[in-house]
């Protein structure tokens, strides 16, 4: 009989699975906050609606005013506006990105860490259970021959039959 061979137990020496998300919610400043706060609010259906009704009123108060037509037709100083919202808009919007873009690297490098120690684990447990195989395999042949022993030795002492 051989002797059966298991590998050593296996070690978990990672450091413990981190949420990305709660370490980088520590770390915003109060302007990172705001422009993603900004940025969430800019990409909106109920601001798109809700600057819809106020440039839909403005444009209806400077036509049908009588007296006061603080930005008469074609509405520059509404164009101005605009423009202004744009110029600071989208900066905004990109440091929310650019953050977003440092967010999905740190993520992508987690899922990475996390898949290289799911790996060995793998690895770890296949190994082990090859080792199970051997030992089940050596245990069925040692069983196989003293089944075979036990016929062998019934059929000697059994008693035979004269015809």
């Amino acid at each position: 009989m051989t002797k059966l061979h298991f590998p050593k137990p296996f070690r978990h020496e990672h450091p413990p699975v981190q949420n990305v998300n709660q370490i980088i919610a520590t770390q915003l400043t109060f302007g990172q906050k705001a422009s993603d706060w900004v940025a969430m609010h800019l990409g909106s259906w109920w601001f798109i609606i809700i600057q819809t009704i106020i440039l839909a009123l403005w444009v209806i108060v400077n036509i049908t005013a009588w007296i006061l037509h603080w930005d008469p037709y074609p509405f520059i100083f509404m164009n101005l506006v605009l423009s202004l919202q744009a110029a600071y808009a989208a900066p905004i919007i990109m440091m929310s990105q650019n953050r977003q873009a440092n967010r999905d690297r740190l993520e992508a490098r987690n899922d990475y860490q996390i898949n290289e120690k799911a790996e060995q684990e793998v690895r770890a447990i296949l190994e082990h259970l090859a080792a199970q195989d051997a030992a089940l395999l050596e245990i069925h042949q040692l069983l196989a021959q003293i089944q075979e022993k036990l016929d062998l030795s019934e059929s000697a002492s059994a008693p035979q039959k004269i015809g």
